[in-house]
């Protein structure tokens, strides 16, 4: 029997592929990227890869997966000032190409495009953008709608936007009812520590990640740590009004009977004083260093109508 030259070619391809995702799937298990691989992304075009990648577009994107998480694991272990994640996007952006109901990935690629440096890209924009995509192929899916309006929130403090997301969102048949609450708390009070509790409670819920779960205790953690310099600024406040002087140390509010020992923040770890500003914050050394920046309340966006996001 005559074989036609377009099948015997398209057979042939399939199979060189199949071995080249193989043998990468085994060097990448067995030896460190070098350099160049870490700088260096031959094939950017995820359209173009999903064209070639024929009946193997989600063996690929497992190995564009493992491809990410390397290149991000690789750049935490940098000095703080050398770290880039120049490959994230572009990886992730192969990733849910070739696999575009692939949620974690937009998922993990939005919150560590949106971290500010040096513990993520410090992109905001490229996570929007990742999670644009993601709404363009999975449009029933409020999820990511949830995660634009919480970066638009958290890293952008942009209340107005967050909200249309958020309302946006909402109206996603089944949705759940506090993606309309976020949306009102944006109008009204803009950052609101509660409303950031709320949201990555939510996360945490995350059935997907056990990353996603465990990024979310850390925040919560933090957000404790926050609620602690309150009230410990308080008692400085205190001692101040009793002294007439600014405290310098914590042995001053023992002393003062204001506390009964060093704070520790929930980590376990002291607080640090700074004996000139009197400012408190956690110790480079805590598990929750550094803590996050904080949305700003805005009272004056309380009669700002929701608009739609483009």
């Amino acid at each position: 029997m005559t074989r036609r030259p377009g099948v015997t070619f398209g057979a042939s391809l399939a199979v060189m592929l199949a071995a080249i995702v193989g043998i990468q799937v085994v060097r990448d298990r067995a030896f460190a990227l070098s350099t160049t691989d870490e700088q260096v992304l031959y094939v950017r075009s995820g359209r173009l890869l999903e064209k070639s990648a024929l009946s193997y577009d989600a063996v690929l994107a497992d190995v564009y997966w493992i491809r990410a998480l390397q290149h991000y694991g690789r750049e935490r272990l940098k000095p703080p000032a050398e770290r880039k994640y120049e490959l994230l996007y572009p990886l992730l952006d192969l990733t849910t190409t070739l696999d575009p109901r692939f949620t974690v990935g937009y998922r993990f690629g939005a919150i560590f495009l949106a971290e500010p440096q040096p513990g993520g890209a410090g992109r905001p924009d490229l996570a929007i953008a990742l999670l644009k995509n993601a709404i363009a192929r999975n449009p029933e899916k409020w999820d990511y709608y949830n995660d634009i309006g919480f970066i638009y929130y958290w890293n952008l403090h942009d209340y107005q936007q967050a909200a249309s997301w958020f309302n946006r969102g909402g109206e996603i048949a089944g949705a759940p009812w506090w993606l309309r609450t976020y949306a009102a708390v944006m109008l009204t009070r803009g950052g609101d520590r509660q409303a950031s509790r709320a949201m990555w409670v939510h996360i945490g819920q995350s059935e997907q990640s056990e990353w996603l779960q465990k990024t979310a205790h850390l925040r919560l953690l933090q957000l404790d740590a926050l609620d602690l310099i309150d009230e410990l600024q308080r008692r400085l406040a205190e001692f101040s009004k009793r002294t007439g002087q600014a405290a310098r140390s914590w042995d001053q509010l023992i002393a003062a009977g204001l506390l009964r020992d060093v704070p520790r923040d929930p980590s376990g770890t002291p607080y640090r004083l700074d004996p000139e500003t009197g400012r408190i914050g956690v110790m480079p050394e805590s598990a929750l260093w550094p803590l996050p920046t904080e949305p700003a309340a805005a009272p004056e966006m309380k009669s700002a109508p929701v608009s739609s996001a483009p």
